[in-house]
């Protein structure tokens, strides 16, 4: 099987993971970069209060996403871009948490991706005074990019997985995560609807 998976990053509106206000995803076939993609996300309802500390990281406020397609409206978006590749993202459990909790509180199925945490990844690769992501990427040889910009952090995902599967020599996600005693996450699910008494 060849190096084949998709980045993905989400930034949030505020601390609600539903929050998501932008993503950006990185199409990688047979350990190169073929796509990339990114938008703005209207948060759902009740999780659409920008916080100021969050809008401080991301540079994102209320009124750029006025405009913008809601979750519901942009998820087969996503998922159309992903296709059923595995979803590589650094700190994968935040994002894959901001996935199942957007579609959570938009009342649809969350799509069943399993993931692989470039964090992770990096930990096991470098010998690094910190494994942020700006510097496992340069670690990775991607160099200066804007943080927290969805789609440039996506892309130096993506840069370090490629480069842990190169030094690693794994011909794909799943035996990088294997010589790394890194699993993919499990599938990803809704969480089970409560019963109302």
């Amino acid at each position: 099987m060849p190096l084949d998976f998709t980045a993905i990053d989400f930034e949030t509106a505020n601390s609600s993971p539903a929050s998501a206000c932008s993503v950006g995803l990185v199409r990688v076939r047979d350990g190169k970069v073929v796509a990339q993609t990114g938008w703005l996300i209207r948060p759902p309802a009740g999780h659409d209060e920008f916080n100021e500390w969050n809008t401080r990281i991301h540079g994102l406020y209320a009124h750029d996403v006025a405009g913008a397609a809601t979750w519901v409206q942009q998820i087969g978006r996503l998922c159309a871009f992903a296709g059923a590749d595995v979803l590589v993202a650094h700190n994968a459990g935040f994002d894959m948490n901001v996935l199942r909790r957007a579609c959570e509180a938009t009342g649809i199925d969350a799509p069943p991706y399993r993931s692989l945490c470039s964090l992770a990844v990096a930990r096991k690769t470098y010998d690094l005074d910190s494994y942020r992501l700006p510097k496992a990427a340069a670690a990775a040889g991607f160099g200066d990019f804007p943080h927290h910009d969805a789609l440039a952090d996506a892309r130096a995902c993506a840069q370090i997985v490629i480069d842990a599967a190169r030094l690693a020599e794994a011909p794909d996600v799943h035996a990088l995560g294997a010589a790394l005693s890194i699993p993919l996450s499990a599938p990803l699910a809704s969480a089970p609807q409560r019963a109302v008494a």
